[in-house]
């Protein structure tokens, strides 16, 4: 899986578990594709503080799938899920149900 791919879903999944700071800071530089640097100057803080502070929320995020395994298991069932509604055979409720079971997802 893609570095970024992953990331997000582990932030989607786990990123409520971490304390707003580090939430504003991993989005920033995880998600909206600011440099260190850039959030650094922004807060007022060192480049490295920033570097070492989304090491350890990757660390976090990726200790919490350790444990619970919620991305793996959304990964499976979409799969799953997309098969079933790819089949050729499969009749239009049975599609129907997919759409809304991935909607959910």
């Amino acid at each position: 899986m893609e570095k970024f791919v992953e990331r997000t879903l582990l932030y989607d999944f786990y990123g409520e578990l971490l304390t707003e700071h580090q939430q504003s800071i991993y989005e920033d530089v995880v998600l909206n594709d600011y440099s260190c640097t850039e959030v650094a100057a922004e807060r007022g803080i060192s480049r490295q503080g920033v570097h070492d502070m989304i090491r350890r929320c990757d660390k976090i995020l990726s200790d919490y799938e350790e444990k619970l395994h919620l991305v793996e298991r959304f990964l499976e069932i979409r799969t799953k899920v997309q098969e079933i509604r790819s089949s050729t055979d499969c009749p239009d409720n049975i599609k129907r149900i997919a759409d809304e079971i991935l909607e959910e997802l």
